[in-house]
């Protein structure tokens, strides 16, 4: 007699075998792919636990979980992910939003309010899936956005998530490297650029080290090489009392807001994530009065 597969012995099943495999949260990971296959949210698989599944949603599930297994990213596997409660399309090729940016839009949206300027354009450099772009400009509707990326792939991706959640008309996008950096000026220039060293790649997670993009992670021997051209163009870039708000890896926190000092701005700005590590550090250009003195 041929086995009766449900939906809760299937969850049972694909708990255990992703735990076996070192996925880190086996039992959400099983849900979000048994309800990717089956067109139902959480709520919706518990509702339907004794529901007997087809063999060709059996199939479906495998497929997924096959390729969970081999530790690709959950996020590329269904296509899509939330940041800053708001939906994102994400595929391979361009890095995955993380929690801890939201750390980034936090300090950045505080900046805009203390220092509201009607008008004014806030620059995302290194835009990736857009999420930092695309965030800003869904939390103040009258903000416009300029997004850069070396990526075409990225542009492509940050421009459909611009567009799935309503702001394609206040975010722009173009191709550029950000050694090169042309604009301006701005009142707010954010970035969660790569940071890590090299001799770090080793180390992550497979998840991370054989899927997402490396363009997108490494960043030298120090970690510091992007930093270093955010900061050298950073005047340039800003108004007078303009910001440079970026993301920082574990750390890197003290060296970033040296370079920000030795390049002309403040760091006056350091904030942590809710596990304590400091995550973002700002430096301000210095005001018309200041240039002039």
């Amino acid at each position: 007699m041929t086995e009766r597969w449900t939906v809760l012995k299937v969850l049972r099943w694909t708990t255990d075998y992703l735990n076996e495999k070192g996925v880190d949260s086996p039992r959400l990971d099983a849900e979000l792919l048994i309800g990717e296959a089956l067109h139902k949210d959480r709520v919706g698989l518990y509702l339907c636990y004794d529901q007997p599944l087809q063999p060709e949603e059996l199939t479906q599930i495998r497929q997924l979980v096959a390729r969970r297994a081999k530790r690709e990213p959950l996020q590329y596997i269904v296509g899509h992910t939330e940041f800053w409660s708001l939906p994102f399309k994400v595929a391979p090729g361009v890095l995955i939003p993380r929690g801890d940016t939201e750390i980034l839009v936090e300090e950045a949206l505080r900046l805009l309010e203390e220092q509201p300027c009607a008008g004014q354009t806030v620059l995302d450099v290194g835009t990736g899936s857009g999420a930092i772009a695309v965030s800003l400009a869904h939390s103040c509707p009258d903000l416009l956005v300029e997004a850069v990326d070396l990526q075409s792939e990225a542009l492509s991706q940050a421009q459909a998530n611009a567009e799935l959640n309503d702001v394609a008309e206040r975010v722009s996008f173009r191709q550029q490297d950000m050694a090169e950096l042309t604009g301006g000026p701005y009142r707010l220039v954010v970035s969660n650029p790569p940071y890590i060293r090299e001799d770090e790649m080793a180390d992550l997670m497979p998840e991370v080290r054989d899927h997402e993009p490396v363009v997108a992670l490494q960043a030298g021997a120090d970690g510091l090489v992007c930093y270093r051209l955010l900061c050298e163009q950073a005047i340039k870039l800003l108004l007078p009392g303009g910001w440079l708000l970026v993301e920082v890896g574990a750390g890197q926190a003290d060296d970033v807001a040296r370079l920000m000092a030795d390049h002309g701005l403040t760091a006056t700005c350091t904030r942590e994530d809710y596990n304590g590590i400091a995550r973002v550090v700002g430096g301000q250009a210095p005001s018309a009065a200041g240039k002039e003195s």
